[in-house]
């Protein structure tokens, strides 16, 4: 299927606009390429599939990928790779058929302090929650609204970086990122099986964990439990791996696990994580 050709509008008949119906990817670049674009990219076809969005070829969006990089062939920064299931007039029902619209747009690196990944960020729990949605939980969706709000609550205490509970108190992640915890040598990450957001880098993290012989866990994790955690850290395929250094009134002043987990991924690929 060839989706809409973007220019540089919308319409106001495109039903990402109108009900957030659509998905996106915000991809690092590195050095002209995007190292992590295959999960990325497989990620996207997944949620497509849930969502009931007629098949995009994989070459379409590698293409439209290859073409925005080619613009800028040495720049740092960031891709963003927006699908919308296109125009559809008024009502909540999808037109059948639909034809999807493909958006690419480029933004340089967000301004983060460079000691973040060194010394560890100051995060908060936020009061906004997450609600529960089976059928949309795991999805990079366009309707992002609770983390918007989330995102405002962060800016105004002055962290780095916010956690989201659910309606229950159990950790999902953070406003950006995806959760771990170590807890008596266990890695342990929130279940994504009612709401949130399952990262690219989330993946990989789990994956070389596996491989090392780590015991890793994926379950409900309170955020009582997490503030006795050995060690938590946030992953974020832009900003890669973040170690927290206060929660609350907890502190952590080593991060043995996180710093293991960046080299290891570093030598699998993703640079920035050295």
């Amino acid at each position: 299927m060839n989706p809409h050709e973007a220019g540089d509008r919308v319409p106001v008949t495109d039903r990402g606009l109108l009900y957030g119906d659509g998905l996106f990817e915000t991809m690092r670049v590195w050095q002209g390429t995007v190292p992590l674009l295959p999960d990325h990219l497989a990620r996207l076809a997944s949620g497509l599939a849930r969502l009931g969005f007629q098949s995009l070829q994989p070459s379409i969006l590698s293409d439209a990928v290859s073409r925005s990089l080619a613009e800028d062939s040495t720049a740092e920064g960031v891709l963003k790779l927006i699908v919308t299931r296109g125009d559809g007039g008024r009502g909540y029902a999808p037109p059948v058929p639909a034809r999807s619209r493909l958006l690419v747009t480029r933004h340089p690196l967000p301004a983060w302090r460079d000691d973040l990944s060194s010394k560890g960020v100051r995060c908060g729990r936020c009061q906004t929650l997450l609600g529960r949605s089976p059928a949309t939980a795991g999805l990079k969706h366009l309707s992002r609204i609770e983390q918007v709000l989330g995102a405002a609550e962060v800016a105004a205490a002055g962290w780095d970086e916010g956690l989201m509970c659910d309606e229950a108190g159990q950790v999902i992640e953070g406003t950006r990122a995806n959760v771990f915890a170590v807890v008596g040598g266990v890695l342990v990450t929130p279940a994504l099986d009612q709401s949130g957001v399952a990262g690219v880098l989330r993946e990989r993290v789990l994956s070389w964990a596996k491989r090392v012989g780590m015991d890793v866990e994926i379950r409900p994790l309170a955020y009582d439990a997490l503030m006795m955690a050995d060690e938590i850290f946030l992953s974020n395929s832009v900003f890669g791996l973040w170690p927290v250094a206060e929660l609350g009134e907890a502190r952590w002043d080593t991060f043995p696990l996180c710093v293991k987990a960046g080299e290891g991924l570093a030598g699998e690929g993703i640079p920035w994580l050295a």
